[in-house]
Parts: structure tokens; sequence; C-alpha cells
């Protein structure tokens, strides 16, 4: 979200209400607070502590799990006020988490309407919605293993929200089984008709927005299981001036050929 902190803050407060709604009691049962020490969350505290600190004015960042180990279930949210001195491609973004399970136990139809739904309380620029490795990059070893698996897995995302809030702009971050556009990306000249040929399915959300599902359900993309749908190729083919490129990889891995590779992979 392209958009103040403080302008985008009340939305975000929805979606994470809404979101909480079809989890199980108790999921997201803890935060990190600001020492960075992870504190249980009771009603009370999700009724003024958390409340507080997502429509806080001057920012907000956000990080709520499950108290499992396993990270099953979290919501995340980098909220920044773009004042004079904040780069010009810093961003709101938010993330939510669902684990597998959920896909085995409701299907895939469920999981679509609950991202219609989350996608229509706030006022996107861009966002997507499919199958990730979701782990802790930072953690020694993880993402030298997570890259490992990537190639093997195109239709599978590496959020790195971090990484995305303070360049992403008004670019896209990926394509993937929904795929979510607004302005100025669906403002492009004749770009609604070259959606409606992917082979996706585009739905209008209103305010300028859509989302384009690409099959029935999430998929890998494993060359055993077909490989990415042309779907895929497509929509990444129609949104290239638009994809987002990092400006600079963080460590030695991924290394920069790497990282290209893997943000053109729908493409070359």
């Amino acid at each position: 979200m392209h958009r103040p902190h403080v302008d985008v803050a009340p939305f975000v407060l929805r979606a994470l209400k809404r979101y909480r709604r079809e989890l199980p009691a108790g999921a997201l049962s803890s935060y990190a607070e600001e020492a960075g020490d992870w504190e249980p969350i009771d009603e009370e505290g999700w009724n003024t502590t958390i409340r507080d600190e997502l429509l806080e004015p001057r920012g907000a960042v956000l990080d709520l799990r499950d108290a499992s180990g396993e990270k099953r279930y979290r919501f995340e949210y980098l909220g920044r006020n773009m004042s004079v001195h904040a780069p010009s491609d810093t961003v709101c973004a938010v993330g939510f988490w669902l684990p597998t399970e959920y896909l085995t136990e409701h299907g895939a139809e469920p999981l679509r309407e609950l991202v219609l739904e989350l996608a229509r309380e706030l006022p996107f620029n861009s966002g997507h919605a499919g199958l990730a490795f979701n782990c802790e990059l930072d953690l020694v070893g993880v993402e030298a293993e997570v890259w490992t698996w990537c190639h093997k897995y195109p239709g599978m995302d590496l959020p790195r929200m971090s990484r995305l809030a303070s360049q992403l702009g008004t670019k896209v971050s990926t394509v993937s089984w929904m795929t979510l556009l607004g302005e100025p990306v669906l403002g492009a000249a004749g770009l609604r008709e070259q959606l409606r040929s992917t082979g996706g399915t585009v739905l209008e959300l209103g305010n300028e927005r859509v989302a384009v599902v690409l099959a029935p359900g999430p998929e890998t993309g494993e060359a055993e299981h077909g490989g990415v749908r042309p779907s895929y190729r497509k929509l990444a083919t129609s949104l290239a001036p638009w994809l987002f490129h990092e400006r600079q990889p963080v460590g030695e891995i991924p290394s920069s050929e790497e990282l290209r590779r893997w943000e053109r992979r729908f493409i070359d």
C-alpha cells in the first residue's frame, strides 16, 4: 500500500479482525514487543495493546504469531509514514499466514473467498496469495537452504516483507495464484484486456482494483506435477514493466544472478 500508515491503519485493523475470525481460538496468542521479547495476548490485550499499537499515528511494526513454535499462523504489518525524508519506494505492507492444513481441510474455494474479503478491506496497490516458504530467513543457514528449493517449486513465493516495505513502491512483487492489482498498474492502457487473455479469471473488486485468479487452487509449479500453467507466464509477461526487481541482495545468498533468475522465473 503506497500510502502513509496513518491512512491505511484503520483498514488494516479491519482486515486483521476478519482474519482472526477465520482462525482457531488462541491461534494468534503472542506478539513481539518493542524490546524483542514475546508476550502473550489476552482479550484485553487485543482491545487495548494491539489496537493501540496498530493505530499509533507515527507508524507501527506488528508481529503476531501462534505460541506453538510452528508459526502456523502469523500476522505481520510494517506501517510507515512517508515523510519528506522517507525513500519514495517505501510502502506499508501486511501479510497473513495460514498453514497448508487449512487448504487441505477447507479446500481452495473458502481460501479464495477469504483472500477476496481481506483484499476488499485494504487500499492496496498490489498483492498476492499462494503457497510460500514461510520461515525465519534471518536464522543462520535458513535462507541458503530455502534457495536450494526455490527453483524446483517456482509456483511458491519467498516473502521478504522488510525488504519489500522499503523498496516496492508501486511495483508488483510477484505473480501468484491470486494476483491483486490496483493503481497505477491497472490504469495502464490496454492492461485489462491483456489480463483477460491470460487464461485466468479477472474479478473486479471496486475502486480500480482487481484480483486475477490463475488456477482453481494454489500450486507449487513443480515440474513433476506439470510445472507452472501458461496463465502464469502470460500474466508475468503482461506485467513485465511493473514487476519488482530488488536493488541489491543482502549478503552472499542469493547472488545477484540467482535473484534475477528467480524474479523472472515466469518469463525467461
